[in-house]
């Protein structure tokens, strides 16, 4: 069972101790991301978290890396949309290490022009790499165009014009507004004691004093339809579909789990057997849920020979009819559920998905869903909850398409208006 605490500076704390294994696994999660930048700020969350990891005043980027290496921990970050985590993995011997220069990092971090100047090419670099993986790029395209009037929509690594305008005074005073005591949670989930744990974090980082700073109220995001290609010179074109869907909380979120490991989730699902096992015209294809606070999106993805491209569409469509005119049989959605349940109870066995979910639920919603929760909500899905989404989600005058790679011939447009009728 997690325990909620709270540093003397109002620092939100997450414990979870779990007496048979022998390390620890910390992470520091802010509620800042790519969703709270303003547009010519672009991308300076995530510039942040690798200006993280080149210096603090008490230590160099040699010294970070060669700290961790030393204990054979692991140490590393990550942003999002919505929130950034730096988090650590060590035995519970070495634990103080990892505090000490995770710590370091997150309160001491220079933010050097030099250093700076350095990490642009390198984040340029990134970008690169995405724009040259189709596969990549067409989950990305599609958000940017359906949310194109919001910040929601905008890339998590920023744009090279924007990123090439940061320096140390603009990325100070973003971090100085964005990172703050009321909107970062510890979450430490492993070996310990929770009370000499709780004096340790005090210890490092009951001192760190911000202002709270108050939220204005956001506007609804909006959806925008879109058809958009973009050729790269690959041999298969990429292809995603997406209809607008449910928020992150909303209460279909279990029902739409169980839908999507029927329809595209696995290899056992609808889409996998249909179009590849069956036709043998994809090597990768599946559906997922994009969820966030305030939107959502239904996926389906798949990679094709340009040239059978039609005829995946047309299978995906057939696919989403005979569902909607045939449903989903009970049997069908109790084996869902119990693979829903399963690969929950599995991923939660490593104390690094267990940080992970306690930190980012404690950040997200401002409190824990016990395990007993989620179960009891995915056991509860009907078939009529399974026929409801069916019945809203599949909106053709709503569909979006993206593509890229070998989009050449290829007119998405009318191909879409006429196998989504």
């Amino acid at each position: 069972m997690a325990a909620i605490k709270q540093l003397s500076n109002g620092v939100k704390v997450v414990m979870e101790e779990i007496p048979y294994v022998r390390s620890i696994s910390f992470g520091i999660w802010v509620n800042n991301g790519s969703v709270n930048e303003p547009k010519e700020l672009n991308g300076v969350s995530h510039y942040i978290e690798h200006m993280m990891f080149k210096g603090t005043k008490n230590r160099s980027a040699r010294e970070i890396a060669e700290a961790m290496d030393e204990v054979g921990g692991q140490i590393n970050a990550y942003t999002t949309k919505e929130y950034t985590c730096y988090h650590t993995r060590t035995l519970d011997k070495h634990f103080d290490i990892a505090l000490d220069v995770l710590s370091d990092m997150f309160l001491n971090s220079r933010f050097d022009d030099e250093d700076i100047k350095k990490e642009r090419n390198v984040i340029t670099e990134e970008i690169y790499m995405y724009d040259d993986a189709p596969e990549e790029l067409v989950h990305d395209l599609m958000q940017a165009e359906v949310w194109k009037n919001d910040s929601i929509g905008m890339p998590i690594l920023g744009t090279e014009e924007t990123i090439s305008s940061l320096n140390s005074q603009k990325i100070k005073e973003y971090f100085g507004n964005h990172y703050r005591n009321d909107n970062t949670v510890i979450s430490v989930v492993g070996y310990f004691k929770e009370d000499e744990m709780l004096s340790k974090l005090e210890k490092a980082f009951g001192g760190w004093k911000t202002e709270k700073k108050e939220y204005s109220i956001k506007t609804p995001i909006e959806y925008t339809r879109c058809i958009k290609a973009v050729p790269k010179d690959t041999e298969q074109v990429h292809v995603c579909l997406a209809f607008p869907s449910v928020e992150r909380d909303h209460p279909q979120k279990y029902a739409y789990s169980v839908f999507n490991t029927i329809f595209g989730g696995g290899m056992s699902s609808v889409l996998f057997q249909k179009v590849r096992e069956d036709n043998g015209l994809t090597y990768s294809i599946y559906s997922y849920l994009s969820a966030y606070k305030d939107c959502g999106l239904f996926m389906i993805y798949a990679a094709m020979n340009p040239n059978q491209t039609k005829r995946v569409l047309e299978l995906i469509h057939e696919e989403i009819e005979e569902i909607k005119k045939n449903g989903i049989s009970k049997d069908i959605i109790e084996k869902a559920k119990t693979q829903v349940l399963s690969s929950y109870i599995i991923s939660g066995e490593s104390t690094v998905n267990r940080m992970t979910s306690n930190g980012g639920s404690m950040l997200i919603r401002n409190r824990i869903i016990s395990q007993e929760e989620i179960i009891e909500g995915v056991e509860s899905i009907t078939e009529e909850d399974i026929k409801n989404i069916t019945d809203t989600v599949f909106d053709y005058s709503k569909l979006s398409v993206t593509a890229a790679g070998n989009t050449n011939g290829i007119n998405f447009e009318e191909m879409t208006n006429n196998i989504f009728i």
